[in-house]
């Protein structure tokens, strides 16, 4: 599989939770918080993930990850391994 992109976790996020407002995201360092999503999105986003990627992530580190290009890069990690 390629890695995904940043437009690839948009995607994915915006159809677990809507798009947030001021929402637009390009792996500049937001927060998840600061983009208006919240631990559930998060974890609805890893769900989704592993149902459409094969990407097993776990929970703890979905939680730790609080920036989208922190997220894409430990999805990119487990989809490597």
């Amino acid at each position: 599989m390629s890695a995904l992109s940043i437009d690839d976790l948009r995607r994915v996020l915006v159809e677990c939770a809507g798009e947030a407002e001021g929402a637009e995201f390009d792996g500049d360092g937001r927060t998840f918080e600061e983009l208006g999503y919240d631990s559930l999105a998060l974890i609805e986003t890893a769900a989704r993930l592993k149902q459409r990627y094969g990407i097993d992530l776990d929970d703890g580190d979905v939680m730790a990850a609080e920036t989208p290009a922190a997220l894409l890069s430990l999805a990119n990690a487990a989809a490597r391994s």
